[in-house]
């Protein structure tokens, strides 16, 4: 009887056992390109010159354009934007919201790249963290939002699974 008890125990503990590794999906170079320049050329259509940064899912840059006449600044706030809504999970004008004066996550204003202003997106699909796009240079963050969502449209279909 014991011999059957201890069996079991061996047995249960197995099945709960989780796997030791697990595995991520990544966005291809040419998908996360096709995601940044989607979200140029509606900057550009609208008349704003921009730069657009796409970061996998740990926040390091995988794509980077910055249109001929974007200010220099551009570069580093659309990769911090990016990195933001990955490092965050949520976009970047949401963060801007709960972050102001007053609010109770006022502090986090504080952390070094955090950037409080729309325009970061996070990449996602079939429930997976991906990545995240990042657009600066347009007149407010809701412009550079816009903008970020059209390069997710671009890539929307490839994504699903």
């Amino acid at each position: 009887m014991r011999a059957y008890a201890a069996l079991v125990a061996l047995l249960s503990a197995i099945a709960f056992a989780e796997d030791a590794t697990f595995a991520l999906r990544h966005l291809t170079p040419e998908t996360a390109l096709k995601a940044a320049q989607a979200a140029l050329a509606k900057c550009r259509a609208d008349g704003y010159q921009v730069s657009v940064a796409i970061v996998d899912r740990g926040g390091l840059t995988q794509v980077l354009l910055r249109d001929r006449y974007a200010g220099p600044h551009t570069v580093d706030v659309s990769i911090n934007k990016a990195w933001s809504a990955v490092s965050f999970r949520t976009k970047t004008g949401d963060i801007e919201k709960a972050s102001r004066p007053g609010e109770a996550m006022a502090g986090i204003r504080h952390f070094p790249r955090l950037v409080a202003v729309g325009g970061g997106l996070m990449i996602e699909a079939g429930g997976s963290l991906l990545g995240g796009i990042g657009v600066s240079g347009a007149p407010g963050g809701d412009a550079d939002e816009a903008c970020a969502k059209a390069g997710l449209n671009a890539i929307a279909d490839s994504l699903e699974f």
